[in-house]
């Protein structure tokens, strides 16, 4: 096996008529965080779900562990080791938040990563294990995703909008998680609006836009210009750069 665990080669998604991802290709390496930012549009969510196997590729390829997984069900790929918290989370809602992490506690293997782990990285999860996740707020739900999807014991995890709708505290209290599951040999591929937080945690970033790849660096390599105008587009950017520069 290489360094790479995950390749997506030449990957084109259609919705409908819509193409969603247009010929997008990198790698995740063994052990790396690597943010994929973009604005709402740009396909990031399409491009997680299709690596989940919840949308089939029009063309192109996944290759997971030198293996391709391109045609494989959701839940074979779940089995061999891809987790994917989804936007919106996705939980239960009617069960408790012990029995939302005991369903993928099924697909476990051998590994790091246990129901009580995961109580032990969020250390507020025991005294509310029986308490249905809806009367749970937004970011102890984010967090029970998160948990749910660590349990299956995955090798890559997807984590699609982290951030979305909510408080700044709390997404830095999840997003200070990061490195202890790393450590724990899982390498990460995060879905992010919000440049800045995804950026701090990446070891590489990868920018579409229209479902195109715009831009791809380390963050020491990347400056705040371009990854305006990867982000955004050079035109959009431009014009807001003259507009500052204007005022």
């Amino acid at each position: 096996m290489g360094e790479h665990i995950l390749q997506v080669r030449d990957l084109t998604v259609h919705h409908g008529q819509l193409c969603a991802i247009d010929n997008v290709s990198f790698e995740l390496n063994r052990g790396e965080v690597l943010t994929m930012i973009g604005a709402n549009g740009a396909g990031k969510s399409t491009l997680l779900r299709t690596i989940a196997g919840l949308h089939h590729p029009s063309s192109g390829e996944i290759v997971f562990e030198d293996v391709d997984v391109t045609r494989w069900q959701p839940h074979k790929r779940v089995s061999k080791g891809i987790s994917l918290v989804p936007e919106g989370r996705r939980l239960f809602s009617s069960m408790t938040l012990e029995e939302n992490l005991m369903v993928a506690a099924g697909q476990s293997r051998s590994l790091p990563f246990t129901v009580e782990r995961v109580y032990e990285l969020f250390d507020w999860m025991p005294s509310r294990r029986k308490q249905r996740v809806w009367q749970l707020s937004g970011g102890e739900q984010q967090a029970v995703a998160i948990g749910r999807a660590l349990v299956a014991n995955p090798k890559v995890l997807l984590l699609d909008e982290l951030s979305l709708g909510l408080a700044p505290i709390i997404v830095e209290r999840i997003y200070a998680l990061v490195p202890e599951i790393v450590s724990q040999g899982v390498s990460i591929l995060i879905v992010e609006q919000d440049v800045a937080q995804g950026v701090m945690v990446a070891d590489r970033v990868h920018c579409l836009l229209e479902g195109r790849t715009s831009l791809t660096g380390t963050p020491a390599d990347l400056t705040s210009e371009q990854i305006d105008q990867a982000y955004f587009g050079a035109d959009m950017a431009k014009g807001s750069l003259s507009a500052e520069a204007s005022e």
